[in-house]
């Protein structure tokens, strides 16, 4: 089992071995307001056993933030994949648990495939999505997937986020709760979801997803990861 429990001292950076870091801002295709660095104020360990991914407004109006992802130490194909996470909450957040093709390079995005094991928007406090991208279904508007509605205020407390995949399909769980499941029949293309795919988390702010509160966004906003694992098949 491949595991990261983010242990270190407080203002510690993740461990570069595994994390590396996408940069920049321009909207990143729907629209989101942040900027991605990789400076610890925006990343790093809380002291607690937390990975801490803050974004915050800078002195000069802009929001910056962070996205991490294993892209070039680790990939996986087929198993548990888990994040153990407390989400921010508020107007304008959107954080995401997801995974990218590792042929990304190759073939480009959607032709990879993107699995979205949680994203989850703060102005929906009790739900949270899991959606599949490929060739002729991507995007906000094209992705398939489904929310599940939790039952509480998903950023009182640590929840478990996770999928079940293997040849067959994919199923998605929230605290070990079943909340649906896709196949290679549910999808209107390709299913790019047999080979290696890398990890990535991140916490966007704004953009165009429907129930996005944009204007005045709560910042800063702290998104905490507490463990991710990926128990593989044999």
């Amino acid at each position: 089992m491949w595991v990261q429990d983010f242990e270190g001292r407080d203002d510690q950076p993740p461990d570069s071995r595994v994390w590396t870091y996408d940069l920049g801002g321009g909207g990143w295709g729907d629209g989101q307001r942040q900027v991605y660095t990789g400076d610890a104020a925006n990343a790093d360990l809380d002291g607690a056993g937390h990975l801490r991914i803050t974004a915050r407004r800078e002195v000069d109006n802009t929001i910056t933030s962070a996205r991490l992802t294993t892209r070039t130490s680790f990939a996986t194909r087929y198993g548990r994949i888990e994040a153990r996470i407390k989400v921010p909450g508020g107007r304008g957040t959107w954080p995401a648990f997801w995974m990218l093709g590792a042929d990304i390079d190759e073939v480009g995005w959607p032709a990879c495939g993107e699995i979205d094991v949680m994203e989850h928007v703060g102005t929906e406090p009790r739900r949270c999505c899991g959606t599949l991208h490929g060739p002729g279904y991507s995007g906000l508007a094209g992705g398939v997937g489904a929310a599940i509605d939790a039952g509480t205020d998903l950023s009182e407390d640590f929840h478990d986020y996770a999928v079940l995949w293997d040849e067959s399909g994919i199923t998605w769980l929230l605290d070990d709760r079943e909340h649906h499941r896709l196949t290679r029949s549910d999808v209107p293309g390709p299913w790019p979801f047999d080979h290696p795919f890398f990890l990535l988390v991140n916490l966007a702010i704004g953009g165009d997803w429907p129930e996005l509160d944009t204007d005045t966004p709560d910042l800063p906003a702290v998104l905490l990861v507490d463990r991710i694992s990926v128990d593989e098949l044999d």
